[in-house]
């Protein structure tokens, strides 16, 4: 936290739908009401010095590989990774979630990842551009009442294992899998701060899945510390 009554919670925003992002945190601080207690700000994160004021950062969806790149040409990388194991709340979609991840079973050569996740995932697991889709799925399992949540799968990533924690880490803890008629692979996970999701929430009109995200990692982190 910066200041007694400042979060600061930022957007990595080198490539992919951050904007969306955004507009959904700004609308879900808005509809909990915490601007009446709190000065909460959300901006786009494009340097280090810009990373360095975040309390809580998310990496969203894109190209995972020209995100890494980006990254790399920024000069980002290695203050992401230390942004992630410092165990301020991170939450990485669809390319978040594989940037987030320990290990990539279909890595391109030149491709970084940043690690914080105990996982192994597997790119473009739902095939082409042309065979993403949208379901509406149940999370009322970890957000109270999200029974049929608008979800958007775009060439996502699916969770294709779960390792052993890192020393000093908790384990990982699964969230959510896609139903049996969709293959039942694992789509949402947890691991301490840390939440990756193989979808795009900011692509749904609903703000749920950010203000959930807002309460239970980013004040719960906040609030503890």
């Amino acid at each position: 936290m910066t200041q007694s009554t400042q979060i600061v919670i930022g957007v990595l925003a080198i490539q992919g739908a951050f904007r969306e992002h955004i507009l959904h945190l700004v609308k879900a601080i808005d509809e909990l009401g915490l601007q009446e207690k709190l000065e909460i700000s959300v901006f786009e994160v494009r340097d280090e010095e810009m990373l360095d004021r975040c309390d809580a950062l998310v990496i969203p969806g894109g190209e995972s590989t020209t995100m890494s790149l980006v990254a790399q040409r920024l000069n980002l990388l290695e203050p992401l990774r230390q942004f992630i194991a410092s165990g301020k709340p991170a939450w990485g979609t669809c390319a978040g979630l594989i940037m987030l991840s320990a290990s990539l079973q279909n890595k391109s050569c030149d491709q970084q990842l940043l690690g914080g996740l105990d996982i192994e995932t597997t790119r473009n697991a739902f095939g082409r551009q042309l065979d993403s889709f949208i379901a509406n799925l149940d999370y009322s399992n970890f957000i109270p009442g999200l029974t049929a949540f608008q979800t958007v799968f775009i060439r996502g990533p699916v969770i294709s294992k779960i390792l052993p924690p890192s020393p000093g880490r908790p384990k990982v803890e699964v969230l959510a899998s896609l139903p049996a008629e969709r293959g039942s692979q694992i789509i949402a996970v947890r691991q301490g701060n840390i939440l990756g999701t193989s979808f795009h929430p900011e692509l749904s009109e609903d703000v749920s899945f950010h203000k959930w995200w807002v309460q239970d990692f980013v004040l719960s982190k906040i609030t503890m510390s």
